[in-house]
């Protein structure tokens, strides 16, 4: 075996946890994709013999690479959409491919994963390589060129963000989960709002992401009346509603008669929806592996 052999091997060994930390700090699995091949050519490229740890040493790399492209969003997106949901996570109810698996070994919902897309770069790193991934201060500081110290401030000062942003469930998601979705859809079929209603937390929130092409339906909604309306009006855009899993929990792909129209994720606590994340970017969607909620 020669050195690129023996460095592809090693760089294997390591790929679902570098593709997991990269898609916790970005939020979308193309930009996760293209960090871990740029890790990979930066690896293919060094001179790695004197690398003790490869693991610490890609999981560094991979992380300034995803911090450059944090910091380069925000200077290239002139036209902010009203509303970004990340890229979830989508599979068939109950079931998960070993990809995906790997992807939500850590698992994060779809609405923490809104939380997260919101903070600093520099925070966002410091909170996800400690609080998720498990590295200490002394190993990220380097990463940031800050002081441990400060590493632990950006983690904290991010931790409290997230500790107030209302996207944490209550419960595991499971069978009571899925019901509640299930009785959801069934209501706004139905055109029953009592019932659409009694599955809703009073302070629901809805976010719609339709991107740059349906900018239209790009949209905050807050208040169990106001999304309780909206649903009975897109509702009516369905053809089917298959249930899936999304980023681990129970939600759904809405299917139009020309394929998919939206990808759904929800939040339950206390037995109530509390928040609802709607990705119908038909762009970002594409993008997607869909093609078991088509046939």
């Amino acid at each position: 075996m020669n050195e690129q052999d023996w460095l592809a091997a090693r760089f294997e060994e390591h790929r679902s946890h570098l593709r997991g930390v990269a898609f916790r700090m970005l939020g979308s699995t193309a930009e996760a994709d293209e960090a871990v091949q740029n890790t990979w050519l930066r690896l293919s490229r060094s001179d790695a013999d004197g690398v003790e740890n490869i693991r610490a040493w890609l999981t560094t790399v991979i992380a300034r690479v995803c911090l450059n492209v944090l910091e380069s969003r925000r200077t290239r997106r002139e036209e902010p959409l009203d509303c970004h949901v990340p890229d979830p996570i989508v599979g068939l109810d109950g079931e998960a491919d070993p990809e995906q698996e790997a992807l939500l070994a850590d698992s994060v919902g779809l609405a923490l994963q809104v939380v997260l897309d919101a903070l600093p770069p520099s925070e966002r790193l410091a909170f996800v390589l400690h609080d998720m991934f498990d590295l200490t201060f002394d190993e990220i500081a380097p990463m940031l060129g800050r002081s441990p110290a400060a590493a632990r401030q950006l983690a904290s000062r991010a931790r409290r963000r997230v500790r107030g942003a209302p996207s944490h469930a209550t419960e595991p998601s499971g069978e009571r989960h899925r019901a509640i979705v299930d009785a959801f859809f069934a209501a706004a079929k139905g055109g029953n709002l009592e019932a659409l209603i009694a599955v809703l937390d009073p302070d629901v929130v809805l976010r719609a992401d339709g991107g740059h092409a349906r900018r239209e339906v790009s949209i905050v909604l807050q208040g169990a009346d106001a999304i309780a309306q909206r649903a009975f009006t897109f509702v009516k855009m369905a053809t089917t509603v298959r249930p899936a899993l999304v980023n681990g929990t129970a939600g759904a792909v809405v299917l139009g008669k020309d394929g998919p129209i939206s990808v759904m994720g929800f939040t339950v606590n206390d037995g109530k929806i509390s928040e609802i994340d709607t990705l119908a970017d038909p762009e970002r969607l594409a993008r997607l592996d869909l093609s078991a909620f088509k046939a």
